[in-house]
């Protein structure tokens, strides 16, 4: 089993966690129904979906009400400094958490503290968190969009607001940005950047790159980011290799894309209606990779 800790912009909403289900498009931890739109809520709902093809145990939530002011971050980062030793997960992913230098590292402290160490998998604020307190190293996976990547590459940045200027997050300048955030050790053991084109990379260099189908409806719809990394945490759960897994995610995510027809009106939930048949397409063409998932 896997973990997702992250937020929802609801600032009455209660600390909870508990096994994530699915129920008409709505996210259910420990009797509360999280709406599916974007965040936390989609990167849920598409690993839900693609563990119930992989046959594998839904992942266990961790969530909080939390509007950009940092309180209901901080009641869930102390939260898991208390309880996450205790636990065991195959892997964790850290999502969308205010920024804080100093409970990031007690966090981290806290999963030192269990019995097998988990593969880590960060995005969005706690990706940011994480850069910021110099232990980028210390995680297994980072899926930054370019804008994000051009943090990771800015090594005098404090915050995401300092990024400078002259570090230019343009989609041809990815391949720069990537070298230069491994340069100076602000990168994880691997990136996958997301955007028109996916980037698979580690220190040595770009592994990969996949571009295709494209869907251009989906660059500006909300959430398709999230819903790649869901996909990629239960990829790795299954027992897939992390570079494997994020090019299997970002082919999915596409394929999924390209089934729903998107529009500019699509919401996210459609595309991670057709997740299942987008993973099951990927799995009959790759008999390889049938045989690598832990059932």
């Amino acid at each position: 089993m896997f973990a997702v800790v992250g937020t929802v912009p609801d600032r009455e909403f209660p600390l909870v966690s508990g096994e994530v289900r699915l129920e008409d498009d709505m996210v259910c931890i420990d009797g509360k129904r999280i709406p599916v739109n974007r965040g936390t809520p989609a990167l849920f709902a598409a690993a839900v979906k693609t563990c119930e093809v992989l046959n594998q145990p839904a992942p266990f939530g961790y969530v909080v009400g939390d509007i950009g002011q940092g309180d209901g971050s901080r009641r869930l980062y102390e939260y898991l400094t208390h309880h996450l030793g205790k636990c065991s997960f195959s892997s964790i992913v850290f999502h969308y958490l205010q920024p804080d230098v100093d409970w990031h590292n007690r966090v981290l402290f806290a999963v030192d503290e269990m019995a097998q160490r988990p593969v880590l998998i960060a995005d969005a604020g706690f990706m940011y968190a994480a850069k910021m307190s110099g232990q980028s190293a210390k995680y297994d996976l980072f899926t930054p969009d370019v804008g994000e990547l051009a943090f990771l590459a800015d090594e005098e940045a404090p915050h995401p607001f300092y990024t400078r200027g002259f570090i230019l997050h343009e989609e041809d300048r990815i391949p720069e940005l990537i070298a230069r955030a491994y340069e100076h050790k602000n990168a994880s053991r691997y990136l996958l950047v997301k955007g028109k084109r996916d980037y698979v990379a580690n220190r040595k260099g770009i592994k990969t790159t996949i571009d295709s189908p494209v869907e251009e409806a989906m660059e500006a719809m909300g959430g398709t980011g999230d819903t790649l990394t869901g996909i990629v945490a239960a990829l790795i759960t299954a027992g897939i290799e992390v570079k494997e897994a994020t090019v299997i995610a970002a082919r999915v995510n596409r394929i999924a894309g390209h089934y729903a027809k998107p529009t500019p009106a699509t919401q996210v939930i459609e595309i991670i209606r057709h997740i299942p048949r987008a993973l099951k397409d990927i799995l009959h063409k790759n008999e390889g990779i049938r045989e690598q998932i832990c059932v």
